[in-house]
């Protein structure tokens, strides 16, 4: 079971934190302005009330402008208290509509184990969530560790990406013709004009990384910057060992397959469809 195997595994629990209707209702209730306000001030929330440029080299992926609309705004509308406080009570509303039981206790208690073990350095956004307040119903609690193994995860994924020299336009050209992902989707996802993708994929391309579609060096890079990742992400379940990790991956299997298939967003969202196709492949 590789480290991208369990990804899939704890990043469709996580992504009930953002794509559900019950995600976009309590931002809405706050008073933010749109799903992307709600977005940035839940996710940034663990860091503080952090300005757009420290979210914008958090997150990688997203143009500074499309930060740069919904911070600090977001905080002016409330605190990253209250938005903490919000994203738990959607996500308690989303995993139960869409779960028929809620019985994770032992797989709560396993990534609770796994996310002590996520190593901090280097590690902003990980340890931004792992120094927040386990709650204690266990459907909560195994968000809190999932969301912890998901962004510490992101960070090491954000240190591959730059030590190979990808800007992050040029990350998600690449990501975008190795999955096979819309182009015009992911512009609009991240906040990239045409022209700024355009530059990025004539910048790839005299690298000899993008012809039509990724070359051969494209896809040993992609391949490179996945390997790095699943080792930088690996110590958790180093830490849970062999038996634990197996059992934790047997007790998520369904309850992601579950959300996968219920959560409309996340099935209608191409990078979130392309997840669910691999947990069934």
């Amino acid at each position: 079971m590789s480290p991208r195997d369990l990804w899939l595994r704890f990043e469709t629990y996580h992504d009930v934190t953002y794509f559900t209707p019950e995600s976009r209702a309590v931002t809405d209730a706050l008073g933010c302005r749109g799903g992307w306000m709600g977005y940035f001030g839940m996710r940034a929330a663990p860091l503080g009330a952090a300005a757009p440029e420290t979210v914008t080299a958090a997150f990688f992926s997203f143009h500074p402008r499309r930060v740069a609309r919904a911070l600090p705004d977001a905080w002016r509308v409330a605190s990253p208290e209250e938005f903490l406080a919000a994203r738990l009570r959607g996500v308690d509303g989303a995993l139960r509509r869409l779960l028929p039981s809620l019985d994770v206790a032992e797989a709560a208690e396993l990534a609770v184990r796994a996310a002590s073990a996520a190593p901090l350095p280097g590690r902003v956004l990980g340890a931004a969530n792992a120094a927040l307040p386990l709650p204690d119903e266990p459907h909560l609690a195994l968000w809190q560790a999932c969301t912890t193994l998901r962004e510490s995860r992101g960070d090491g994924h954000v240190a591959a990406l730059v030590a190979a020299g990808l800007t992050a336009c040029e990350a998600l050209v690449l990501y975008g013709a190795d999955k096979g992902l819309d182009a015009a989707y992911l512009r609009a996802a991240r906040g990239w004009d045409e022209d700024e993708w355009r530059a990025a994929e004539a910048s790839l391309a005299a690298r000899g990384l993008l012809a039509d579609g990724l070359t051969p060096a494209g896809r040993a890079l992609r391949a490179d910057v996945e390997r790095r990742t699943e080792e930088a992400a690996a110590a958790p379940w180093r830490a849970l060992g062999e038996a634990g990790t197996a059992r934790f991956v047997a007790l998520m299997t369904p309850i992601a397959l579950a959300l996968g298939r219920g959560n409309d967003a996340m099935r209608t969202n191409p990078m979130g469809l392309d997840a669910v196709r691999e947990l069934t492949a």
